[in-house]
């Protein structure tokens, strides 16, 4: 019998224990669970090889993943010419295909949606973080960190905002510089409306600022035209289109923007 084959051998002489699979299935579970544990106490350079071997197994996954869904692609049409004549009433009939995957060109149009239309300001000037924050300084006397920062530029933040406890809340959005309405011009219309801001879909600035919803001049903003009786060619009523901003709101004290229409 070769060397270190004893395992083996004793399964075939006496078999497996009744709960043998049970127990492989909760070992298996658990592996997340240690995986995780693992990779919040590791330090030093045993956490460094530890995270590169999770960045391999990974990337092996999402590879896996991706050849998963190009397997699951379907197809109606025939994999290979027949030598069969189609009929004449089958000839013009387009060979119906599914895929799980959306294309990158719905993914890319998607992502590109709100860059389609040419924007009544195409290049703004920047902004620096020692304008844009203003550090906020806690802690002791003797000890003061100054990890806080105060945006200095108006805000918006949706209407189930909450904040973070404020010993953990590094960015710092002062209320009375939250805006929840814009007042909105229609560029064929020559009309200007006030309607209610739906989000920030992108500050030219930085993507950073995109997050934290910060207001400044050419940033693209979402709002609800409903009220305006916008309609599309179907029939259907428009509820959110894209508008940018035209003036330092800090300034004004108030929210001008242009329809992108």
């Amino acid at each position: 019998m070769p060397q270190n084959d004893y395992i083996d051998r004793h399964t075939k002489l006496h078999g497996k224990r009744l709960d043998h699979d049970e127990r492989v299935r909760k070992r298996t579970a658990r592996e997340a669970h240690k995986v995780a544990k693992d990779s919040q106490s590791f330090t030093g350079l045993r956490a460094k090889l530890y995270q590169k071997k999770r960045h391999h197994e990974k990337i092996q996954m999402k590879k896996q993943i991706r050849q998963k869904e190009e397997s699951n692609v379907k197809s109606a049409g025939p994999q290979e010419p027949s030598s069969t004549p189609l009929p004449q009433y089958l000839l013009d009939r387009s060979q119906p295909s599914n895929a799980k995957a959306l294309s990158s060109a719905i993914k890319n149009k998607r992502k590109d949606s709100a860059a389609k239309f040419s924007v009544p300001l195409p290049k703004v000037k920047g902004i620096s973080e020692e304008e844009m924050f203003k550090v906020v300084k806690t802690g002791k006397k003797t000890a003061k960190k100054g990890w806080k920062r105060m945006i200095t530029k108006p805000t918006f933040v949706g209407p189930d905002f909450t904040r973070r406890v404020v010993k953990y809340e590094r960015f710092i959005r002062p209320m009375g510089l939250r805006y929840k309405k814009a007042h909105v011009t229609h560029p064929e219309l020559k009309v200007t409306v006030q309607l209610p801001i739906i989000s920030v879909k992108k500050n030219p600035q930085n993507p950073m600022y995109t997050q934290l919803g910060v207001l400044s001049k050419g940033t693209i903003i979402e709002c609800n035209v409903s009220e305006l009786g916008m309609v599309t060619a179907g029939g259907k009523v428009i509820w959110g289109r894209y508008a940018q901003i035209t003036n330092n709101c800090e300034m004004d004290g108030c929210v001008n923007a242009v329809l992108l229409v």
